[in-house]
């Protein structure tokens, strides 16, 4: 198990993880990279991270939320944080073969950060699944 620690700067941002997670994958084999983010205002998802790509997907999640009166105790102001990560989900599962992350050509992991800056905590897990070639089954 590998833990990372990632430092956010703004209160909405998109942060690629990619670099960091490709050491993480055995040389050799194949299976699935698991990865987790511990807080329940950060989210992991795969984007595409051409220019002004990061912008977009953020603004398309902050126009999911309707204006209205929240009932979250802490703070209500902060309840949309806490449901768009739910809504993008807390894990994320890349295959690797070989060494390598089976990534489409412009698919990025990404960390999207909802309530920051922070500095927020994953975990990963290498789950070998075999060495059967690629193409089978």
């Amino acid at each position: 198990m590998e833990w990372l620690h990632i430092t956010t700067r703004a209160k909405r941002q998109v942060v690629d993880l990619t670099d960091q997670l490709r050491p993480l994958v055995p040389a050799a084999g194949n299976g699935v990279l698991a990865v987790h983010v511990q807080h329940t205002t950060a989210a992991l998802t795969t984007a595409d991270l051409d220019p002004g790509t990061d912008q977009d997907l953020l603004d398309f999640l902050d126009a999911l939320v309707p204006k209205r009166s929240w009932r979250h105790p802490h703070d209500p102001s902060h309840a949309p944080d806490h449901l768009l990560t739910s809504l993008v989900g807390t894990s994320l599962t890349l295959p690797y073969e070989g060494g390598k992350l089976l990534l489409g050509t412009w698919q990025r992991a990404v960390l999207v950060e909802f309530d920051g800056p922070r500095e927020r905590r994953l975990v990963a897990l290498c789950l070998p699944t075999g060495d059967a070639p690629s193409g089978s089954g």
